[in-house]
């Protein structure tokens, strides 16, 4: 079975009331969408449907934690997941591609509601902007690598090379370009008169 199809409702065949669903989110489904943030993960989407004649409405519930990359020490870094949200579905004869989060349309026809890629988003739109570990739990020699630098430790990394590098120009050097430059000037001068 296709990992996607394992997360559709056969909603035509339900008679109208509540209905629970239940779908494991795990690694399988951030591959089938290929997530490049995502790279493991162990939730449960648990979806309350209230199946009625003109439409559909979810309660989708989310559940779980998701392994991405640490923001700040690119290890392995585990993010809890905790989503809930409605989503009504609406039939047309037409076909809606505009999808706000809120309403989802199907073609009348259609006896299935797949929610695969519903489940994927908001697992990935429930992502905090920084995924860090809890401090102090990044890898400590990641974080060696790049601590901030204090203004006494920039200075006496700026002396040491100093010391390091030899003064390349010589004072007969600057004595030549001096000249150079007042020749130049001189030059100048006399193609504008």
């Amino acid at each position: 079975m296709d990992v996607v199809q394992s997360y559709s409702i056969a909603y035509k065949g339900l008679k109208t009331g509540i209905h629970d669903f239940r779908f494991e989110v795990g690694k399988a489904l951030f591959e089938a969408f290929e997530s490049s943030d995502i790279k493991d993960g162990n939730c449960v989407a648990e979806v309350r449907m209230d199946r009625q004649e003109t439409m559909l409405q979810l309660n989708v519930r989310i559940r779980g934690d998701v392994t991405v990359p640490c923001d700040r020490c690119l290890e392995d870094c585990h993010i809890p997941i905790d989503y809930d949200a409605d989503l009504i579905v609406k039939f047309s004869d037409e076909v809606h591609d505009d999808f706000d989060g809120e309403v989802m349309w199907l073609l009348t026809g259609e006896d299935e509601l797949n929610l695969a890629q519903y489940i994927y988003e908001s697992v990935v739109l429930s992502l905090p902007y920084q995924r860090v570990h809890p401090e102090g739990e990044c890898d400590p020699e990641m974080m060696r690598r790049f601590r901030i630098v204090s203004g006494e430790d920039f200075a006496a990394i700026e002396a040491a090379a100093r010391q390091r590098e030899p003064e390349t120009i010589d004072d007969s050097d600057r004595d030549k370009l001096a000249r150079l430059k007042a020749r130049m000037e001189a030059e100048t001068e006399n193609d504008k008169a």
